[in-house]
């Protein structure tokens, strides 16, 4: 490698790189700010996000780098933008929390800050060992946010749970590492896609078997039945602040990653993938949204409403073998998680403000008289709720438009049925919170917390005026292409 290539290579993971260096300086310089002063250690992280920001959209071009391990293309760029945006976002929301619920310790923006360098790896990824590199990266440490609420028992079991159930579905993306480089001689991208397209493989079994682990691994990751069955516990057992970041976070990083390898290496095995991938994504809707109806805890519906978000997005994974509609796949995905993302931020950001010490504030009876107590929140919420429920005026009624537009071209009409269905589904539960803030009867306690006030507002004006602005975005996410290898 020349010196000149070297300065390329580092060019290409300056955000990340730099992120990740600013992490570890701020690991010295928590043992100098005092406890009482751990603002000053939310500034710092939320300027770390900032410059790391503001270098990736500086970035353009297509490029592989470090020997063709880790790619800029659209695709990372865009991905990297909302990892970093929504850390921002995640630092705001944690300030007030942490600071109400007495949970005050810099460590926390620390491994939030480590968790975002291996969400933006993972989307950078051109090669399966940095995958599982970033898998864990991005991982770890989730698994010591998830009990940062330490001694209480509900984030220690989060924590346990969330670790045992992660290194089991790490073990499954190694095995299919394995197998993959048993029927093709490398992990490379670039490697196994010359390797299918000259029929070079050594064992064409062993590789729809790695892909078919590797589809395990990272559906654990985005929360996707069968796979899902950690997501009730940490959602509700872990610090609020931490499942906001995480409901995000992780779904968006794992299906970054299932969008490279699928539309990359697996287009020619989608004949085997593809019913899998349908039921999977069928199961996922359903699943989701029958099982929020029963919920009275606003975390735990909200765990299974995630669950079901993860199912729509599986959906326009499902005709990625069709050739034309790969770029309608990645475009209609990439905008949902948009979407997804205001709304998960802004109805997050109500349930911290209402929440209160040993998990009181939660249950669904404690919304009641929030409309005439607090109008301007109640009206926030219930901009969430259409959001989630694919309402307009509202953003995430756009994604659902685009996402069953892309099935319906794919021609899987009853996949998209059932995503209809299961969206009038959900709109029972989520119209449930907004009856219950409006026409039942209550006295919510005092809110005392500008950020994330501010974070309700933004988000649920920034629902409505980008539904309008709609074609601006999907333009963006159409334009953030992946690279051919």
């Amino acid at each position: 490698m020349t010196l000149n290539q070297f300065g390329t290579d580092l060019l290409v993971l300056l955000p990340l790189t730099f992120l990740l260096g600013w992490a570890s300086l701020l690991l010295l310089a928590d043992l100098f700010i005092p406890a009482r002063k751990q603002g000053v250690m939310a500034a710092l992280a939320a300027l770390g996000l900032a410059v790391s920001l503001v270098l990736t959209l500086m970035q353009k071009g297509s490029t592989l780098a470090f020997g063709g391990m880790v790619v800029l293309d659209g695709f990372s760029v865009f991905l990297n933008v909302l990892f970093l945006a929504s850390g921002l976002v995640a630092v705001a929301l944690a300030y007030d929390y942490l600071k109400h619920m007495h949970l005050e310790r810099g460590t926390y923006y620390i491994l939030l800050l480590f968790s975002i360098g291996g969400m933006m790896l993972m989307g950078m990824s051109a090669d399966l060992i940095i995958v599982f590199l970033a898998l864990e990266l991005l991982s770890i440490p989730l698994y010591v946010l998830s009990g940062f609420a330490r001694p209480a028992e509900k984030s220690e079991e989060a924590a346990i749970k969330y670790f045992l159930l992660g290194a089991f579905a790490s073990g499954f993306v190694v095995y299919g590492i394995a197998l993959v480089f048993g029927a093709t001689g490398t992990t490379s991208f670039a490697g196994i896609v010359g390797a299918v397209k000259t029929n070079a493989l050594l064992n064409p079994s062993l590789l729809t078997l790695g892909g078919a682990l590797l589809l395990i691994g990272l559906g654990f990751k985005a929360a996707v039945v069968p796979f899902h069955m950690w997501t009730p516990d940490v959602y509700h057992g872990a610090p609020t602040s931490v499942t906001a970041f995480m409901a995000l976070g992780a779904k968006a990083a794992g299906f970054a990653a299932l969008l490279r390898i699928f539309l990359t290496l697996f287009p020619s095995l989608s004949a085997d993938f593809t019913p899998i991938l349908w039921v999977l994504a069928a199961l996922t809707m359903f699943l989701g949204n029958v099982v929020a109806i029963a919920q009275r805890n606003i975390k735990r519906m909200l765990a299974y409403s995630s669950i079901a978000h993860a199912g729509y997005l599986l959906m326009a994974l499902v005709p990625y073998g069709h050739s034309g509609l790969s770029g309608d796949v990645s475009a209609s995905l990439l905008f949902y998680l948009v979407a997804y993302g205001l709304t998960n931020f802004g109805v997050w950001s109500v349930v911290m403000l209402l929440e209160r010490a040993e998990g009181k504030g939660l249950a669904l009876d404690d919304y009641a008289g929030l409309g005439r107590k607090y109008p301007a929140l109640a009206a926030s919420m219930t901009v969430f709720m259409l959001s989630f429920a694919g309402v307009p005026p509202t953003l995430g009624f756009v994604g659902k438009f685009y996402l069953f537009r892309t099935v319906l071209e794919g021609g899987y009409i009853w996949l998209a049925l059932i995503g209809v269905l299961t969206s009038l589904i959900s709109a029972y539960y989520y119209l449930r919170v907004v009856v219950i803030m409006y026409m039942h009867d209550g006295e919510p306690e005092s809110l005392s917390a500008p950020w994330l006030k501010a974070s309700a507002w933004v988000t649920a004006i920034g629902l409505v005026v980008f539904t309008f602005a709609s074609g601006v975005l999907f333009t963006w996410a159409s334009q953030a292409l992946l690279t051919t290898f």
